[in-house]
């Protein structure tokens, strides 16, 4: 049985929760309105200020859908209410990020520049202090969205295992490996 499923979703106070015919569940909330489509068999109920996922039987598609749908909704009451931040620092020589609005453009060590257009829904800052490594903080309602576009930046310069440069979430620790040994004669 899942155990995710089970669980209830508090509602926190100002966040209203619909859900329409068709199966697809509104959130609103002070950080913004998020909707997710939801599977015609799984049953959206709210009651004393939860909302409770359930499943019509035991069947293995439908546990797999109750706890997938439950930590959906669970991210989107979390992101209309708290939100959700990504930083990433870039590390290595010469490497910098600035943001303009929306678009994004970091300098890699390659020949060219990377611009890269962020979503409306995505709130960037970049820091660059001296000293420290130049970060991006990425800010969003959406988890999926922020997830997706943080692999994307990062994909750009994957850190390599040897001096560990290249894009990196603030607090990752990366699996490093030793260079050449001297050969003994």
């Amino acid at each position: 049985m899942s155990r995710i499923g089970k669980a209830p979703i508090a509602i926190a106070s100002g966040v209203t929760i619909t859900v329409s015919a068709d199966n697809v569940v509104t959130v609103k909330g002070p950080k913004g309105e998020l909707q997710q489509a939801v599977d015609k068999d799984i049953i959206i109920e709210q009651a004393d200020g939860q909302l409770l996922v359930k499943r019509p039987t035991d069947q293995k598609r439908h546990k797999a859908l109750h706890g997938l749908y439950r930590s959906l909704l669970n991210n989107m009451v979390v992101g209309v209410t708290e939100g959700y931040k990504v930083q990433q620092e870039l590390v290595g020589v010469g490497y910098r990020a600035t943001n303009n609005g929306n678009t994004l453009d970091l300098v890699l060590g390659y020949s060219h520049h990377y611009v890269f257009e962020l979503p409306k829904e995505i709130k960037v800052t970049t820091t660059a202090d001296k000293g420290k490594n130049p970060t991006i903080i990425l800010e969003s309602n959406d988890k999926q969205l922020i997830g997706q576009v943080a692999a994307k930046i990062r994909s750009l310069r994957t850190p390599e295992p040897y001096k560990g440069k290249g894009i990196k979430f603030v607090g990752e620790v990366l699996r490093r490996k030793a260079g050449k040994s001297a050969s003994k004669k």
